[in-house]
């Protein structure tokens, strides 16, 4: 017998042996359920692709799945069986190794590498899990021992929706990088009040409402999107039809944002077939529209089914970096990595220059994208782009005298547009040391620079003292000349034309008061109105509406009859004043949300700084839930403005392109209009952050009675610090009154109208006796902490007891505890213990069921509870200072003098 075959002879048993081994060890595939001590890997299951767990009817498998068959990255997925596309991932950005398992125990999902660290879990339950559940629907659930859901893949939706699942206003879907790579790339598909669009680093390039494809039914607000075997659709919080595309019939079909940014919905026969019958709707649907369909400034031009890519005049492909196009005379494109270094132009320290690019060249944001700035000429428009390090060109229209920076992390591509009075300009710089070296390197230029010199000298001393002449000149005969001040030219905000005069780029008089905060350019300003404009406006100041926030609220008319305002007169012109005023004008006055109050315009002149908002002609909630005269506020009022502000505030976490924290969340800052309109106000205390991370901030703000145990602590200020504000809201929102007792809002009063403020702090009458005689631990009559009653009565589930004694018993019970759970849950000590202000909205509105409080991480209440009422002002001040003192000592706390007079008005939840 030859040597091979007496090998193959000896190595056959062997082989057979170590397959049924590994059969032995592969698991069995499980129909619907597993339970807690459950662990696969890709090798347990190798036989099923990675498949651990199939759906009853057979359409969706949960596996580790490795896209491509690669090995280097493994997720937990759900994917649909027939055609093996993946429609859910748990650890897109963070797969794990071929040795990686996921496990399921009674705390969750749990999916962990080689080494047993964990890479991606499910969040904090509030029971042990029983069950891991895949339903028919592709829905991956966690199941307590009474069956209710603990956690759902459908409410952490990734690139895909699928039939009987809800993107939530608010909510996005976000693309994957590649075909194998499923952690988050650019692309994002989100739904807002007034729109289903599509977004790339945060620019607008396809809105369904722009859609021919798509109507329109009614003009409410979104509440939620939706895809079923007729199409799509985009629905009201009452259920009422928004937007709709219709599709013909199928028996199932999903939504999937691809890796190209492109939107499918993809049709099947039935829910097990493996083949799509087609992509019934793509969005956008020409290759042009899509913001890279080219490398990065390639020029995009429609080819019969597809489109081709050139690089535009004065650029050529680069040879450095990849799919990019690169300026022909070897200057380099603005980065905003240059941000990161401090680099205010982005220019890297080189000289700032612009490339023009030919009439008719459009970039896909300046089609849905507003403007950045309008009323103003393209040098304006020009210095805004110097100005930002994060601006990357822009695009100025000379007829509608409209701004648009362009920005992100790289510039996308260029199609031919229609219009040839909007032209576009990419930033570039020149490296300081290549124009040296250049001037070095030539002998004819050295001995012609003494001779150009001097004349190019003289003749630019000549034009900037004719320039100042003139400037002179105007000043004068426009009688804004200031007197003792000095001739310092200075760059000062860009002016926006106002209903009643024409503006340019123009540099306003000194301010006078020696502050540099003027000497600044901030880009997306609404409309600028001069001090004796809104005076007229105001009819001199006559309606007083309210005050605090820095300032009065005066009611006012904008001209020709074009609407009631709010005139916001901020009274402290010191530099932090003038830096809340730069917020509140950049940020609200590019926000548009339903429940967020809008910014109409501002002044700016001389010392005086004045805000323009929309009217609400209902004024705050305060006075509608505390006052002593009109209507109560009835319970089902009280739940459409708890909603409405809920939704206001996950859009400022959520919704922006960076992530706002309000800082001040309270009844005053929330205002009501005829309608149901409810309204967040008052930014002027936000602060920016990164969605990545939460800084310290150097001062404590808020108002007492509303502040997080964070803002004290001295710990990172988060989101969540609106979120435990607004849990105190929703339980004065129940019962009626402040959370403070009587006697100290009383006496609060006393004190304020003795100061002459003519301000007060109504309390109504016929309060429940119920409510206060609370569990034990608690003294009886009106005074007690309210937070503590409620958790106590919680824990008896008193729901009612709770209610505003006022409303006679027109309560729904059960959103009563649901509403009483929700808020106790916004006030747990541990910031990462409070929900999100997106799952408080879906919780408020019935879609989510409600958490149970954690006790344990509730009673500082009792501790505040049982220690009320507080110190009287003297001893509060003491404890102020004591409290700043030790705090003080962090050099991240922003100076002890801040928290100081900070505590003196916060010092202890109220």
């Amino acid at each position: 017998m030859p040597p091979s075959r007496s090998l193959a002879c000896l190595l056959l048993p062997l082989l057979l042996l170590l397959e049924s081994v590994r059969d032995a060890d592969a698991g069995p595939l499980a129909v619907e359920i597993v339970r807690p001590s459950f662990t696969a890997t890709s090798y347990d299951y190798v036989d099923t692709g990675g498949a651990f767990l199939v759906s009853r009817n057979g359409a969706f498998r949960a596996a580790v799945f490795n896209p491509g068959k690669q090995q280097a990255s493994f997720y937990l997925a759900v994917l649909h069986a027939p055609s093996g596309t993946p429609v859910w991932s748990g650890n897109r950005d963070a797969p794990t190794s071929s040795t990686g398992k996921v496990q399921l125990s009674v705390g969750g999902i749990t999916v962990s590498d080689t080494n047993g660290a964990v890479l991606w879990s499910t969040p904090p339950l509030r029971s042990p899990v029983a069950a891991l559940r895949l339903q028919d629907t592709g829905d991956l659930q966690l199941l307590d021992a009474g069956n209710a859901t603990l956690w759902r893949s459908f409410d952490n939706a990734t690139d895909t929706l699928l039939p009987g699942q809800q993107l939530l206003a608010g909510a996005y879907l976000s693309s994957a990088k590649g075909a194998t790579d499923f952690s988050q790339g650019d692309y994002r598909f989100g739904v807002i009040t007034a729109d289903v669009l599509l977004t790339w680093q945060g620019s607008t390039y396809w809105r369904l409402s722009n859609d021919a494809r798509g109507y329109k039914d009614t003009n409410a607000a979104v509440a939620s999107m939706s895809v079923n075997a007729s199409g799509l659709f985009a629905v009201a919080a009452d259920g009422a039809l928004v937007f709709r595309v219709s599709l013909a019939p199928a028996e199932f079909r999903m939504l999937k944002l691809g890796s190209d940014g492109r939107l499918r919905i993809i049709s099947y026969a039935l829910v097990n077939s493996s083949a799509p019958v087609g992509g019934d709707f793509v969005a956008p649907a020409g290759d042009c529209d899509l913001p890279l369909q080219c490398p990065s400034l390639g020029y995009c031009s429609p080819a019969g089914n597809g489109s081709t890519c050139t690089c535009p005049p004065l650029f050529a492909a680069s040879v450095t970096v990849a799919d990019s196009c690169t300026p022909g005379d070897g200057s380099t494109l603005a980065s905003p990595a240059a941000c990161q270094n401090n680099d205010s132009s982005g220019g890297g320290g080189g000289s700032v220059s612009y490339i023009a690019l030919k009439p008719l060249t459009s970039y896909f944001a300046t089609k849905f994208d507003a403007p950045t700035n309008t009323g103003v000429n393209k040098t304006a428009c020009r210095a805004l782009c110097t100005a930002s390090c994060a601006c990357l060109g822009f695009f100025h229209d000379s007829v509608s005298l409209s701004c648009r920076l362009l920005g992100g992390k790289q510039l996308g591509s260029l199609y031919k547009g229609a219009s040839d009075t909007n032209l576009g300009y990419i930033k570039t710089f020149n490296s300081a040391t290549k124009a040296g070296s250049n001037q070095i390197g030539s002998s004819s230029a050295n001995h012609t620079v003494p001779i150009v010199l001097p004349s190019v000298a003289a003749f630019l001393l000549l034009a900037v003292l004719g320039w100042y002449l003139w400037w002179r000149n105007k000043m004068s005969k426009n009688g804004k000349k200031k007197k003792g001040k000095s001739s310092t030219m200075k760059v000062y905000l860009g002016r926006q034309k106002s209903p009643s005069r024409d503006t340019g780029y123009n540099a306003d008089a000194d301010d006078g008061d020696g502050d540099d905060d003027d000497d600044i350019v901030i880009p997306g300003m609404p409309a600028r109105f001069s001090y004796q404009e809104i005076t007229t406006m105001t009819s001199n100041f006559a309606t007083k509406v309210g005050s605090g926030g820095f300032g009065t609220v005066y009611k006012g008319e904008l001209p020709g009859g074009e609407g009631l305002i709010a005139v916001k007169k901020l009274e402290a012109a010191g530099a932090q004043a003038k830096r809340e005023f730069c917020t509140e004008i950049t940020i609200i006055g590019n926000i548009r949300h339903v429940n967020l109050v809008r910014l109409r315009g501002f002044c700016a002149e001389g010392s005086r700084r004045l805000l323009v908002y929309e009217y609400m002609n209902r004024g705050s909630l305060d006075r509608s839930l505390f006052g002593r005269t009109g209507p109560v506020l009835e319970w089902g009022e009280r739940m459409e403005v708890a909603v409405g502000a809920a939704r206001g505030l996950a859009y400022l976490h959520t919704g922006c392109e960076q992530k706002i924290v309000h800082c001040d969340v309270k009844p005053e800052n929330i205002l009501l209009a005829d309608g149901g309109q409810v309204k967040i106000s008052d930014f002027g205390l936000a602060k920016l952050m990164s969605r990545e991370q939460s800084a310290l901030f150097t001062t404590m703000r808020g108002t007492r009675g509303y502040l997080a145990p964070e803002w004290i602590s001295n710990a990172a200020i988060s989101d969540r610090a609106d979120v435990y504000s607004f849990g105190m809201v929703l339980l004065e929102l129940i019962h009626g009154r402040k959370n403070r007792g009587e006697q100290e809002a009383a006496a609060a009063n006393n004190v304020a109208v003795a100061a002459g403020s003519g301000e007060h702090s109504d309390l109504p009458s016929g309060w429940s006796s119920a409510m206060t005689s609370t569990a034990s631990g608690t003294s009886g009559g009106g005074d007690e902490y309210f937070p503590m009653v409620a958790l106590e009565l919680h824990e008896q589930r008193r729901y009612l007891d709770l209610v505003d004694a006022r409303l006679e018993g027109r309560v729904d019970e059960a959103e009563a505890a649901r509403t009483v759970r929700v808020a106790l849950c916004c006030l747990h000590e541990d910031p990462a213990l409070r929900p999100s202000m997106a799952t408080v909205v879906r919780i408020l509105e019935g879609s989510v069921p409600p958490p149970e409080p954690r006790v344990e991480a509730l009673g500082f209440l009792r501790l505040y509870g049982r220690s009320y009422p507080l110190p009287v002002p003297g001893s509060l001040t003491t404890m102020a200072g004591t409290t700043a003192s030790a705090a003080g000592s962090s050099s991240t706390a922003g100076g002890g003098s801040h928290l100081d007079e900070s505590l003196k008005d916060t010092s202890a939840p109220r």
